[in-house]
């Protein structure tokens, strides 16, 4: 297993900027997540680990890479794609088809941005209403994901090229990494060619081929699991209001949108307890009863609202409570500050540093 101080970048994925990304804090979870194999009498080669908030998939990738079998969820359509791809999908059977796809997607993409026929929607909304990205690169996105809708992929496949188009669009984008507005100049990289990359595959983990599913987290960990992997949402940020671009670009639905920052309608309707100060607490605590593993990992910052000594409580039910804490830097749109739809600072720069406690219980 790792050490604590092993460098993120060797467990990391380039994938999309995330509010919430565990890329600095991989080390630790993996080890965490590998003290308690160790104290059931489990290798991670013959072990199941369920991840049931899965975000990037950044968790699953580690965890797969070291062997576990993972069951990844996540409600959210484009959290889903990141885990069929990173996850579920392994490199024995289409490292080679997805390679070749990519060469392919990236010569449609230079012949022309648009092509006749193509769902000019997307650009019109996001890269003209709204201006994330920019407006040759929305219409090649366009015309890719026709192409990739339009072909007999297969489930697998069709995440990993959906995952390859939301990654390139990630790296041409021009925001400060969330979908709640973007720069009043277009960022240098918005002007870059949009290019895919083959996603980082890996082949088929030892304990068994992973599975990405797409429940409620309460639902989720109901399933039989060595480990459960907790990181639910601590305060009012909703990712699906934070990425609701991707969430699009994955569903290809034309949504019903509102405001200035052009979200999907759903957003309003598709509310999570843990983004609720009201309802937060029951909804973690009924989490935490509700695992059905052997051993609870849970990852909770110092920036939500359940406090400390509230989430030791509750996981004491399980069993003997350990922890960890780690120092990291908050996002970069806290480092920023405050800003109105004019671009004019109208808060102070708050707190620059969060504290992030990683606890493990192997249950009763």
């Amino acid at each position: 297993m790792p050490e604590p101080g092993a460098e993120p970048a060797r467990y990391a994925l380039p994938v999309i900027k995330y509010l919430g990304s565990k890329r600095a804090l991989l080390p630790q979870i993996v080890v965490a997540i590998g003290d308690c194999l160790r104290e059931l009498g489990l290798q991670p080669t013959h072990s199941t680990v369920l991840d049931a908030f899965s975000g990037t998939a950044r968790v699953g990738h580690a965890l797969k890479r070291i062997g576990c079998r993972v069951i990844a969820n996540d409600h959210n359509a484009y959290a889903h794609a990141l885990a069929r791809c990173y996850v579920q999908a392994d490199a024995d059977d289409l490292l080679a088809p997805a390679t070749g796809l990519v060469m392919q997607l990236n010569a449609i993409a230079g012949a022309a941005p648009q092509a006749p026929g193509a769902s000019e929607w997307f650009a019109r909304r996001y890269a003209h209403e709204a201006r994330y990205i920019h407006p040759d690169n929305a219409a090649r996105i366009a015309r890719l994901r026709d192409e990739i809708a339009a072909r007999d992929l297969g489930a697998e496949l069709e995440a990993v090229m959906l995952v390859s188009l939301m990654e390139a669009a990630d790296r041409v984008d021009s925001t400060t990494g969330l979908q709640m507005a973007y720069l009043k100049q277009w960022a240098p990289r918005a002007l870059s060619h949009l290019n895919l990359r083959t996603p980082d595959l890996l082949p088929r983990a030892p304990a068994g081929k992973g599975m990405a599913i797409c429940l409620n987290a309460a639902d989720a960990v109901e399933l039989d699991a060595d480990v459960a992997y907790l990181d639910p949402p601590y305060n009012q940020h909703s990712y699906l209001g934070n990425y609701h671009v991707w969430e699009t670009l994955i569903r290809w639905d034309d949504p019903e949108v509102f405001g200035i920052a052009r979200k999907r309608i759903d957003c309003r309707e598709r509310k999570s307890d843990f983004n609720s100060r009201r309802r937060h607490a029951p909804a973690l605590a009924g989490l935490i009863q509700r695992v059905r593993a052997r051993a609870i990992v849970l990852s909770f910052s110092d920036d939500g609202w359940s406090e400390r000594t509230e989430i030791e409580s509750l996981l004491a039910a399980r069993g003997r409570v350990q922890s960890v804490e780690i120092d990291y830097p908050r996002y970069v749109g806290a480092r920023i500050g405050i800003h109105n739809p004019r671009g004019e600072s109208v808060g102070t720069v708050g707190r620059l540093r969060n504290r992030e406690v990683i606890y493990r219980v192997v249950c009763r």
